[in-house]
């Protein structure tokens, strides 16, 4: 079985975590643990989330004032690169030697015209108290949204288009490797007259892993998050978890555009788009998950339930 498998923010960083090398390793040695059993039986690639690292590279190349700041792309390129190390290298050391691992920096093209560049809502960065967020909005330009009792920095979030690397993922799938890509989204791009522009804004990781599921024609594609699944009225005495659900039966409900939404959204364009199930679930549930057996279950009909 193929199984596209999409990392949560928590699964690289909690929210009150420090931005460390350290403890980054710590969480994904925890993620590493749970897809590598998955990966010696079945066709595994790998994405993840990555907005706590963009916002802190950007923090940290905006301490030179004689330099440009860099642009979202390129720092999307940087998480990339620097996630999937962390992941590519606990990967190897769970996996029989001869099980090869490949990290592959991703660019997806996005609109140019997409309406997310008119209005920003991707939450990026780490959190701040209103007077240091406002501080950095006039210092940088940035734009920033509540978050909780926090404000974070938020950038747009246009649609992906095209996985411009989906032959070399198809190779290395063909010869075997998990493949970790598409990280954070992508590097968003647009296509020009014959060449690409780096664009600035965040993919959104989810929307970016359906596409790649439906790409490399996954069987199974699944959201690990820090939550057993994707409830309905939440925080009220009917609260629920939704256990095996169709795309037709979600569009009765509302999601937080900034959590669960996307996550809904990305499963069940998928298995709409496919006839394949998509999965919601807890990162420590993920065997079960796969099986059927935990987890929020998208699936085409009743009749696959």
């Amino acid at each position: 079985m193929r199984i596209v498998l999409a990392l949560g923010g928590n699964a690289l960083l909690r929210r009150s975590d420090p931005l460390t090398t350290e403890v980054q390793r710590r969480n994904i040695r925890v993620a590493a643990e749970a897809i590598a059993p998955l990966a010696e039986e079945h066709s595994v690639v790998v994405a993840h989330g990555n907005g706590p690292q963009v916002g802190l590279l950007s923090l940290q190349a905006s301490a030179y004032p004689d330099a440009e700041p860099y642009p979202l792309d390129v720092l999307d390129a940087g998480t990339q690169g620097m996630i999937g190390y962390l992941i590519q290298q606990e990967l190897r050391s769970l996996l029989p030697p001869g099980h090869q691992v490949a990290t592959l920096l991703t660019m997806i093209t996005v609109d140019p015209d997409d309406p997310a560049f008119a209005e920003p809502a991707k939450f990026v960065g780490p959190i701040y108290d209103k007077q240091t967020a406002t501080e950095l909005a006039a210092e940088h330009g940035w734009v920033f949204r509540q978050d909780g009792l926090a404000w974070r920095r938020v950038v747009p979030s246009p649609k992906p288009q095209q996985i411009v690397e989906i032959v070399p993922v198809k190779w290395l799938l063909a010869h075997g490797a998990v493949v970790i890509c598409a990280g954070g989204g992508g590097i968003p791009t647009a296509m020009g007259v014959g060449s690409l522009t780096g664009v600035e804004a965040v993919i959104d990781k989810d929307f970016a892993a359906g596409l790649l599921a439906e790409q490399v024609h996954a069987d199974l594609f699944l959201m690990a998050t820090d939550v057993d699944g994707v409830y309905v009225h939440r925080g009220t005495p009917e609260q629920r978890r939704l256990d095996w659900v169709t795309p037709e039966e979600l569009t009765g409900y509302e999601f937080a555009a900034g959590s669960m939404g996307p996550k809904v959204a990305a499963a069940a364009r998928f298995t709409a788009g496919t006839g394949r199930r998509a999965a919601i679930g807890a990162l420590t549930d993920i065997a079960r998950v796969v099986a059927g057996n935990a987890g929020t279950n998208v699936v085409a009909g009743k009749e696959n339930r």
